[in-house]
């Protein structure tokens, strides 16, 4: 970890903000995503709400409970443009990872917290562990772009589970030289009814 990380705050409020960011990040840690999913420790902790609910890194939190897009909140530059992604690196199982990962949203050229202000590549889907895999680690980062991206990726819609398997964040930041990872957030998820309904909203169900 950076010695920034292990700075202590002087007064009580930032003293807060310092051990809720430790907890993500060995959440993360201990979560086997560095170096396993991701090179390192975002910078920050990414505020995330779903349907009005503050998610704690690291949270179960079933399908029907993310079934919508979150709002996010960051700190960094205002001036500046951002990548969001979410993905599941646990497809179709966290023992068996081939499709790793499994795209469930991308974003380019966000200002920071206006998520829709951004371009969208790939629209958000909610969690959809397969019924019988157990848990799965859902992770949502926020990249800062050097300038303004032009992907030549084609757009993935709600409808479509098509283009989401073996997706990359790593890789797609070294395409589009992304700069650093300035916040992310993880919960946990497994099956529950509305994982089928999701699957009947797929123009293609199985993974490619």
């Amino acid at each position: 970890m950076s010695q920034e990380i292990f700075y202590c705050p002087p007064n009580e409020p930032n003293l807060i903000k310092f051990l809720n960011k430790i907890n993500a990040v060995l959440r993360m840690d201990r979560s086997n995503l560095i170096p396993e999913v991701l090179d390192k420790e975002p910078l920050n902790i990414l505020k995330v709400k779903f349907q009005g609910h503050l998610l704690t890194p690291g949270q179960v939190l079933m399908p029907t409970k993310v079934k919508n897009m979150p709002e996010l909140e960051w700190i960094d530059d205002e001036t500046a443009l951002y990548t969001i992604c979410m993905i599941d690196p646990d497809a179709p199982s966290r023992k068996d990872h081939r499709f790793r990962e499994f795209l469930h949203w991308l974003v380019v050229n966000a200002t920071m917290n206006k998520v829709k202000a951004g371009t969208t590549i790939a629209e958000y889907v909610g969690a959809a562990p397969p019924k019988g895999t157990g848990l799965h680690r859902y992770v949502i980062l926020v990249y800062k772009q050097k300038g303004k991206l032009k992907c030549d990726e084609s757009k993935i819609t709600c409808h479509d589970a098509f283009g989401r398997a073996k997706f990359s964040n790593k890789a797609f930041a070294r395409k589009y030289n992304l700069g650093p990872l300035v916040a992310g957030n993880i919960f946990l998820s497994e099956w529950d009814d509305y994982v089928q309904k999701l699957y009947r909203r797929f123009q293609y169900c199985k993974y490619r």
